[in-house]
């Protein structure tokens, strides 16, 4: 049976409405006002193998932080939701991703216990901080780590990203949706030997 999490979010800052399937095909239906970000979702779903459907608003004439940082928020609750108690998943996932010049790495841990390591800030290879220009709302970089600190918590999650190197912020944002989509696949899946099996000596993610 499909494991699906939907999560309903408004505040007087935003409105998300997501669902998300993780045993998927990695379909992405999108209504989102950041073209940059729906690009990094669409790829999450695609490397995940996730389906997800989304509609968003925000205060975006404030800035992009409200909105970015409770997508991931949303998105966290439903793999939350969509995992359930967690029986039979292979709870560990990692993954080393090469994306041209930059090489990104993701590990994840569904222990129940949320916490983010976030080394995309202080390293030579690091986001820039300045926004990357596009039509219509160019995206702002900073906010990419206020989108992951979000999820790690809303999910319950131990999350490990790391930017190894790399020059252009495109393919350094990029590269960790999709090593963390990747990450996040295996550690979902189900390990066939322990079907049955809440993967922890407690008896109890958390």
């Amino acid at each position: 049976m499909a494991r699906i999490g939907e999560i309903e979010r408004k505040t007087k800052e935003t409105f998300i409405v997501m669902k998300l399937n993780l045993d998927g095909t990695g379909e992405a239906k999108l209504d989102y006002p950041i073209g940059f970000m729906s690009h990094m979702l669409n790829s999450f779903a695609r490397h995940g193998l996730f389906d997800i459907e989304l509609k968003a608003q925000g205060d975006l004439e404030v800035d992009q932080h409200h909105l970015v940082e409770d997508t991931g928020i949303v998105l966290g609750q439903c793999f939350l939701e969509a995992l359930g108690e967690g029986r039979g998943i292979r709870r560990i996932g990692s993954c080393l991703l090469p994306m041209d010049e930059t090489l990104v790495r993701a590990a994840v841990d569904l222990s129940g216990r949320p916490f983010l390591v976030y080394q995309a800030a202080d390293l030579e290879a690091a986001i820039s901080g300045v926004p990357l220009v596009s039509e219509g709302q160019a995206f702002q970089t900073d906010t990419t780590e206020d989108f992951w600190q979000g999820f790690a918590f809303a999910a319950k999650l131990n999350l490990h990203l790391d930017i190894l190197r790399g020059r252009n912020d495109h393919h350094k944002v990029e590269a960790l949706f999709k090593a963390a989509a990747r990450a996040l696949r295996e550690a979902c899946e189900i390990d066939p030997r322990a079907a049955h099996i809440i993967p922890s000596t407690k008896g109890v993610l958390l």
